[in-house]
Formats: C-alpha cells, sequence, structure tokens
C-alpha cells in the first residue's frame, strides 16, 4: 500500500469510525511517514464497523500467523484473552513481537477509553441523585481516566522507538513504557478495589467486570511488550 492509498483509507474510515479516529490523534502526526500510518490503519481496524479487515480481505486466518499469536500469549497471563483479543489481526499484522506489542497495546487503550465512557455516564447520574456509590465511581473514574493517559503516552513513545532510530538511549525509552503501561495497571487495579466482595449491585458488578478487562488487556499488553523489549535490545548488543 502506498502513502497516498493509505490517507486514502484513513480519509475514508474517520467517517465510519468516529471513535478510532480521534484515538489516532494520539499517535499520527502531519508528516505522514509509513510506519505512522500502518499504525493508524491498524488501530482503526480495530473499532470500524462491518469487519473491515476481514471484509477488505476476503481470506481466513492465516494459520502461521494465529499460531504465532497463541504462542506468545503462552507468555501472558490471560492466555485466553490473549489469544481472544489478538486473533482477530492473524491476515493483518501479528507476526513479530513488534508488531504484537502495538496491537495489545492499542487494544488495551481501546478497552480503556471504552470504560473511561460508561463510567463518565454512571458517574454523572450517580452524582445527578446524590448516590451514595458516586464517591467510589468518581474515584474509579479517575484512576480509568489516568489509564486511558498512560496507555495513549506507552503508545507514543513505542511509535518514537520503533520509527526512529533510538539506540543510543533506547532502555530510557523502553524504561518510560513499562513506567506507563505498569501504571496503567496499577489504576486499573485500584479501581477494582473500589468494588470488593461478590454480592454487589448490577451496575457495580457492570463496572468491576468492565475494569478487570482493562486490567488484563494491559497486563497482557504489558507482558508482550517486555518480549519485544528483549528482542529489541538483543538486537542493539549485536550491532558492531
Amino acid at each position: 500500500m502506498t502513502a497516498t492509498q493509505a490517507f486514502t483509507h484513513l480519509y475514508f474510515f474517520k467517517f465510519n469510525c468516529i471513535l478510532g479516529y480521534n484515538l489516532t490523534r494520539l499517535i499520527l502526526q502531519p508528516s505522514l511517514s509509513m510506519v505512522k500510518l500502518r499504525l493508524s490503519l491498524l488501530l482503526l481496524s480495530i473499532f470500524c464497523l462491518g469487519g473491515f479487515i476481514e471484509s477488505a480481505s476476503g481470506a481466513r486466518h492465516s494459520s502461521r500467523s494465529l499460531d504465532y499469536i497463541k504462542e506468545s500469549c503462552n507468555k501472558t497471563r490471560y492466555r485466553a484473552l490473549c489469544v481472544r483479543s489478538l486473533s482477530a489481526f492473524a491476515n493483518h499484522t501479528a507476526k513479530t513481537p513488534e508488531e504484537l506489542a502495538q496491537i495489545s497495546l492499542i487494544v488495551s487503550l481501546y478497552r480503556a477509553q471504552h470504560t473511561r465512557s460508561y463510567l463518565l455516564k454512571v458517574e454523572k447520574e450517580l452524582k445527578a441523585v446524590k448516590a451514595r456509590e458516586w464517591p467510589a465511581v468518581r474515584d474509579c473514574l479517575a484512576q480509568i481516566s489516568e489509564s486511558v493517559d498512560q496507555l495513549g503516552q506507552s503508545i507514543k513513545e513505542l511509535h518514537r522507538l520503533i520509527e526512529q532510530d533510538l539506540d543510543d538511549d533506547y532502555s530510557w525509552h523502553i524504561s518510560n513504557i513499562e513506567t506507563w503501561e505498569g501504571s496503567a495497571l496499577t489504576n486499573a487495579f485500584n479501581c477494582i478495589n473500589e468494588f470488593p466482595g461478590r454480592r454487589m449491585s448490577k451496575m457495580k458488578a457492570t463496572i468491576k467486570g468492565k475494569v478487570t478487562n482493562v486490567a488484563q488487556v494491559t497486563s497482557n499488553a504489558l507482558a508482550l511488550f517486555h518480549r519485544y523489549a528483549a528482542a529489541y535490545r538483543a538486537r542493539v548488543v549485536k550491532k558492531p
């Protein structure tokens, strides 16, 4: 795909994928390099209606790529969720540690943004009636909002690491990503702790379920990033 074709796809899909388009602005800058376009198109493919990947290619999952995803997910804590969330990309760009690190982070960001949107709605409703659950939901919203920011920073930093020659200070960039991802995970777990026990209202159970999903996909993303970082370090060390 040429840069012109890639940009055409971005322009067309922004009307059908408003959420996806808004998220691409976290990483898509005015200069349309192919790395940025590839990552942006990948992001859009998560949100677009109608299964853009499958409808565009008309192909079944690549068994080799799917096997690679399953093998990689064996190193994560939530293996079944990892395979489910990444297998849709078996025909796309999920064939290397770098690509899996990108995809898993983007999936995490999407889940976090989706959960934040839900919490914004619930928090507003509870505040209006001065419900006793409002403080817990308010605090959870603040924590998930931080997670969204931290995951967005992680994606931008990973983007810099991939696109630019950062061999001299790669450890600093890797550390930044690990710190932001780890903090996003901690914030999600802190939110879960706002709703202890198993006996709770439907609203609380829904919030806890959504946030738990954010924590789990973020945990998987961090594990897959560790794998990519190890490969990156090994490549740098081998350079003369």
